[in-house]
């Protein structure tokens, strides 16, 4: 049977990742995909790389462009990355009637709405399992494995470099700066890590992941983002006396009045499995009314597992390349007349529960002020840890977990507690979930 043509857009490491995995594992591939798969194009600003990747036995060119127009390609895979020359050539590429696949999570989050509905016109399909959490087959599950479920929400560690931070703030009690030193010393970290540790790369993904779990456009700039710059080491050691392990998180969950989508660093009981998920790794749990609670684990970033996700969706391409349109399985999953604009609730309406710490007089009477506060809000407390004052100090920690509440009811109470004399500064404030 004729091989189908893949132009590779970018050869870096994922691109690298791809073209020796789909070599290397060219028979077993084909046997699963009914035809070979053949890469037959490769652009790259750095040809000199490119040939040294591929051997110099497929088409270079410098020229993206030229391989999105190239009548010979079927499908073209772009693993560029960003949100501008990526966007261009995936739009010409839909254009011309080529299937894509991609890995750009960035893209997709921002421009994915515009993206699908010029697919869905021109009878192409969009395949972007790497775009979320590398080599694990999240979209996979999302999209077709729990179909049968209404989904009532996922939370996801779906970003290596800042649980690797985690982990080592945890395990060896470093501050963030150190850490983040050493972790672009290891190359977990990039030389400008902004994406990672402000939370804005783990948003892209779990933009992607609400919109397939729900049936809901794409709403990146609804999402709220809250990185681990600010996270104090000491807030990791009181977490973990209390049970508790602090993991930046995805979060979606569905709301009677719309839909939560946040990231933060979020306090997760020690016993669940996701709280034990250290290093670089990643892992999504998700909670479906009929099957309950499914977690996939695996290697969120890298060459060879990404490139797994690359080539799957290859797979299912080249299986579907000849199909009906109207039955293929829809890139969100849900058919496109029947996606909803649900609202993305603000982070004031979320419900959930605190982990709060204050540094506070070492006198009587302190405690009982703030638990007035919270009583008078509505707020019950779950847990309290209140630390000797050291030696010769006048000053104390307080740490209290409280049951669940309304952000904005939480909000004003903590206000009324930094207004009290007897409280020194602020209120450092983190969300938890127990999953």
């Amino acid at each position: 049977m004729k091989p189908i043509n893949v132009g590779l857009l970018g050869i870096g490491t994922v691109g690298g990742g791809t073209f020796t995995v789909l070599k290397r594992n060219a028979e077993e591939i084909s046997r699963r995909a009914g035809r070979p798969i053949t890469i037959t194009a490769v652009a790259d600003k750095n040809l000199d790389l490119a040939r040294s990747v591929t051997g110099g036995g497929v088409r270079l060119t410098d020229d993206a462009f030229s391989v999105v127009a190239d009548p010979e390609v079927d499908i073209v895979v772009e693993l560029i990355g960003g949100y501008g020359v990526a966007k261009e050539l995936v739009l010409k590429a839909i254009e011309n009637g080529k299937h894509v696949v991609t890995a750009n999570k960035a893209l997709l989050a921002v421009h994915g709405n515009e993206i699908f509905g010029a697919a869905q016109k021109k009878g192409v399909m969009v395949a972007f399992e790497a775009a979320v959490a590398g080599g694990i087959p999240i979209i996979k599950a999302l999209r077709e494995g729990l179909t049968a479920n209404r989904i009532e929400w996922l939370a996801g560690i779906i970003n290596g470099t800042t649980n690797f931070i985690l982990s080592e703030m945890r395990d060896r009690g470093l501050s963030f700066a150190e850490v983040l030193k050493e972790a672009q010393a290891l190359g977990y970290a990039e030389a400008d890590p902004t994406f990672d540790i402000e939370g804005i790369d783990a948003a892209h993904k779990a933009t992607i992941m609400s919109a397939i779990a729900f049936g809901i456009p794409m709403q990146f700039d609804k999402a709220y983002i809250e990185g681990i710059t600010r996270l104090d080491a000491i807030d990791i050691v009181y977490a973990e006396q209390l049970g508790y392990r602090i993991k930046l998180l995805g979060i979606a969950r569905r709301r009677e009045q719309g839909v939560e989508l946040r990231v933060h660093p979020t306090l997760i009981p020690a016993k669940r499995l996701i709280a034990n998920v250290e290093g670089a790794m990643n892992a999504v749990l998700v909670q479906g009314d009929a099957v309950g609670a499914t977690l996939y684990y695996g290697k969120g970033a890298g060459a060879e597992p990404t490139a797994s996700a690359v080539i799957a969706d290859l797979v299912d391409v080249t299986r579907l390349h000849t199909s009906d349109p109207e039955h293929r399985v829809p890139h969100l999953a849900f058919q496109p007349d029947q996606v909803r604009d649900v609202p993305v609730l603000p982070i004031e309406e979320v419900i959930t529960s605190y982990y709060l710490r204050m540094r506070v007089d070492d006198k009587p009477g302190v405690l009982a002020d703030i638990t007035r506060i919270l009583a008078d809000s509505g707020i019950s407390i779950e847990a309290l840890l209140q630390k000797e004052a050291a030696e010769g100090e006048s000053q104390t920690d307080i740490i209290m977990l409280t049951h669940q509440v309304v952000e904005r009811n939480a909000n004003a109470a903590i206000a009324r507690i930094e207004a009290l004399p007897v409280v020194s500064g602020k209120v450092t404030k983190l969300r938890m979930e127990s999953l």
